[in-house]
């Protein structure tokens, strides 16, 4: 149970003027659970019901995440402003508590608005401290303020105080965008935000274009010539470029043109245009970039142009390089070899698929030509592209070679492993397949029985072996181990075990309740391929108690049980009896030929008290189960019921109330209570629910309905306790709860028997509806119920007609109070 959020909000057609001088006020609030959770509303300490107010208005919007419930305040009045809480429950589920949110509307109340301290966009030299402020103007109740950033998370290195984020000495990677945010449940939340770049240069490089009108790959006087540099940075267009020819700068003539946005070029790119090479025009040139007003290190590359400095790449793959082969899991290198001035890098990439490289990348960039790879797999097998790259060189076609991975492994075999059954005395045969191998040709291969060499075979064809019979001497693990260069191996365990059974989970009322406190379970399993192996002539089971203490363990039962010879399929029984409750039992079966035993089957069975009950019967529910024998609680009450026996207990628990242990006096027992402390208020009601019992429509001798006898336990001790009421539910045409029996007040430390007679007109339920009192110290308690036919020993008959005029309901009568009704009827008939 999440903590649940509540927001505030009003229709885009009522905003006039301030925010809550309109008419309607939506309060929306919304939580994630499971299961799901029950909502209750209340203004001040009040529920609030919608049946009794016709000011409000409570729903579960559309397409909403999570759970919602809106509380809607229509045409809003005096009375409207004030506390309202949302609380949500999962009914103690887990020992979850419930949660609630508190919001005070008020007049004033209003959604929040920030002011930020700075421009939108921040641009400032690494190492500076930027401070970032969001003023918060208006919003109430008052706004808080957050502060966030995308993409990832705040830098380690930020302070926040109130609206203020201090970045100290700040570095590339703080740059993003800084989000402000206020909220204060009402409204939408205010956002502002701030893209903080952070000055950044790096990765200087350059290009020789050649003539692209003459189709030239060389520099040759008396043709264009074209220069470019480009700096990757942080702003990008505000890079500041400076051409420089022999370190003197160069001035912008008819025949040296400055190109600040080359269209040719990737974005942010300069260009220096030489048109009409003369020989005065060779020599060396510079580009520097920098920012303007800035600290950052400018940065600078250096360009030889020269007839004999400049030369077209040529790239190479070295002999015996053009396939690589290398056996999986070791290190290997593809080279390609680049000559030519000046010398470009390489960049290599996937040439027969479209798949990143081995580091994840799609292109990989290496100075040398060499493509280093380590821990090769399969999957890199395949055609790898190196280039020359368009950078750092000559601005010509791209030369390209192409490098051949071929990766060896050991066979891929099957089965890998297979556990091999059959009948004694009976020939086998076993076969290891290779599916696939490369080199694919098999050198060698071996079979070995526990150990022990049965056969080998240096052509490899021999992938089979035949067992003559099945004996105790030719049981065991065989493996055959087949090599290409590299082995693998299939594993089989021979044997004439039989396999294991399989229980059946699905067995109806596996459960029977037995005198002594103790019951048997209906164990059924069935045999798996029981065809596979020699007749199985019966089953070994163990039983044996479950206890946290190994010495307080106790076999219960071990024997060998015989059985025809179980076919597929066919389902399979044994009942165990004399089961301590509520003790639960570990469970072991194992199958039996004349081979041996099998494999064992385990499985846990634990004491469940039986609670699909179409009828009522003579079973009493103890709550020892957790399914509490089908009694549910009831999801229009305040809160719920809680199970607990003395050891699960809280420590802490209220003193001088509730009971110490259940009704039997076992620490192990359960019973069913409401819990009195917070945040239960006086009044708060708990219902527990029974299954719906069908009754008998005809009574014994003609009358015209069945009597019923609820039988129970209660116990109620402490100073602030208040009532435990029981209700009939009869299903009728309409479903009516009436009241049979109640009780309120301190009753003292004991637990107490009540028993009442019912007459009831339709399939009915039984209700325990628990009512807290003035404090704490109120927890009332329930134990061992039941509901049987007939009628009560020693019980008060009370009829299942409805109370005549609201009177009320009725309660157990003593014998002294019976007497005196007794006389004063007769003294009325005589009159």
């Amino acid at each position: 149970l999440d903590k649940p959020v509540l927001t505030v909000h009003q229709t885009l057609s009522d905003v006039r003027g301030t925010y809550y001088q309109e008419k309607t006020v939506f309060l929306r609030c919304t939580v994630n659970s499971n299961p799901p959770v029950r909502f209750i509303w209340k203004r001040g300490n009040q529920p609030i019901e919608q049946s009794k107010d016709n000011g409000v208005d409570i729903y579960e919007p559309l397409y909403t995440q999570g759970e919602t419930k809106v509380l809607k305040l229509k045409n809003l009045r005096p009375q409207d402003f004030a506390n309202y809480t949302c609380q949500v429950s999962v009914r103690n589920v887990c020992d979850i508590p419930d949660c609630s949110v508190t919001f005070l509307l008020t007049n004033a109340t209003s959604p929040p608005a920030l002011r930020l301290s700075v421009n939108e966009t921040l641009v400032v030299d690494p190492g500076k401290d930027v401070t970032l402020t969001c003023e918060v103007t208006a919003g109430n109740p008052k706004p808080t303020v957050s502060w966030s950033r995308y993409p990832g998370p705040l830098p380690s290195r930020a302070k926040i105080q109130g609206g203020t984020l201090a970045l100290r000495s700040v570095t590339p990677a703080d740059s993003g965008y800084y989000n402000c945010t206020a909220v204060n449940s009402v409204g939408n939340p205010a956002k502002r935000n701030v893209n903080l770049i952070v000055r950044v240069m790096r990765n200087l490089t350059f290009q020789i274009t050649p003539d692209l009108n003459k189709d030239s790959e060389s520099i040759q006087i008396g043709r264009d010539l074209k220069l470019s540099c480009h700096v990757d940075a942080q702003p990008q267009d505000k890079v500041n470029y400076i051409w420089y020819k022999n370190m003197v700068a160069i001035t912008p003539s008819e025949s040296l043109i400055f190109l600040r946005s080359d269209p040719d070029m990737a974005p942010g790119t300069s260009s220096l245009e030489i048109v009409d090479m003369k020989f005065r025009d060779q020599a060396t040139y510079s580009c520097m970039a920098s920012f303007p007003d800035s600290a950052v290190q400018e940065l600078r590359v250096d360009v030889n142009i020269t007839q004999s400095s400049v030369i077209p790449p040529v790239l190479t793959v070295p002999p015996g390089g053009g396939v690589v082969t290398v056996w999986e899991g070791s290190s290997t290198e593809l080279v390609c070899l680049v000559d030519g001035k000046p010398r470009p890098p390489i960049v290599w990439s996937r040439a027969d698929k479209d798949l990143p490289m081995p580091s994840g990348d799609w292109v990989v960039e290496t100075r040398d030509g060499r493509l280093r790879l380590t821990n090769v797999s399969r999957d890199m097998t395949g055609s790898y592209r190196c280039q020359t790259a368009p950078y750092n060189g000559l601005n010509i076609k791209r030369r390209e070679a192409q490098v051949q991975l071929n990766v060896k492994f050991a066979p891929i075999v099957d089965p890998v492993f297979q556990d091999v059954r059959s009948q004694s005395n009976q020939p086998l045969t076993l076969r290891c397949a290779v599916q696939k191998a490369n080199p694919p040709r098999i050198t060698w291969t071996s079979w070995l029985m526990n150990g022990r060499p049965v056969r080998s075979d240096v052509s490899g064809a021999q992938d089979t072996l035949r067992i003559d019979s099945l004996r105790p001497g030719t049981n065991g693990t065989y493996v055959c181990n087949v090599s290409n260069g590299m082995s693998s191996s299939c594993i089989f365990n021979v044997s004439a075990r039989p396999y294991n059974p399989e229980f059946y989970y699905d067995t109806p009322n596996p459960i029977r309740v037995q005198k002594g406190n103790t019951y048997s379970y209906n164990l059924q399993w069935t045999q798996k391929e029981p065809a596979a192996v020699d007749q199985i002539i019966g089953y070994w089971i163990n039983c044996q108690s479950m206890s946290s203490f190994a010495q307080q363990r106790e076999t219960v039962l071990s024997k060998q049980i015989n059985v025809k010879e179980p076919q597929k399929g066919d389902l399979l029984s044994y009942t165990l009896t004399d089961l301590r409750i509520p003790m639960g039992y570990e469970i072991w079966i194992t199958a039996v030929t004349m081979y041996g035993q099998g494999d064992p089957a385990y499985r846990i069975i634990r004491y469940s008290e039986p609670y699909t009950y179409l009828r009522p019967s003579d079973h009493v529910c103890g709550f020892e189960d957790e399914r509490i024998c089908g009694f549910s609680q009831d999801r229009s009450d305040v809160f719920d019921w809680t199970r607990q026996n003395q050891l699960t207990q809280n420590p802490k628990r209220s003193p001088n109330t509730g009971p110490d242990k259940d009704r039997s006096g076992a620490k192990e027992g359960y019973y069913m209570y409401i819990e009195a402390s917070r945040p239960r208020q006086p009044g708060d009601r708990a219902r527990l629910l029974s299954p719906l019992y069908n009754v008998t429509i005809k009574g014994p001798k003609g009358s015209n309905r069945m009597s019923y006898c609820i039988s129970f336990f209660y116990h109620m001790r402490g100073k602030h306790i208040g009532s435990l009421n029981v209700l009939v539910r009869v299903k009728s045409i309409a479903t009516v709860d009436k009241q049979v029996w109640t009780l309120s007040g301190s009753q003292g430390p004991q637990w107490k028997q009540a028993s009442l007679l019912i007459t009831p007109i339709g399939p009915f339920q039984v209700v325990f509806e628990g009512v807290r009192g003035t404090g704490y110290e109120g927890d009332i308690a329930i134990d061992d119920v039941s509901v049987t036919k007939g009628k009560c020993k020693q019980a008060v008959s009370i009829s299942n007609t409805v109370l005549p005029g609201g009177s009320p309901a009725l309660r157990p009568l003593s014998l002294d109070t019976m007497l005196v009704c007794a006389l004063s009827s007769l003294q009325l008939f005589y009159r």
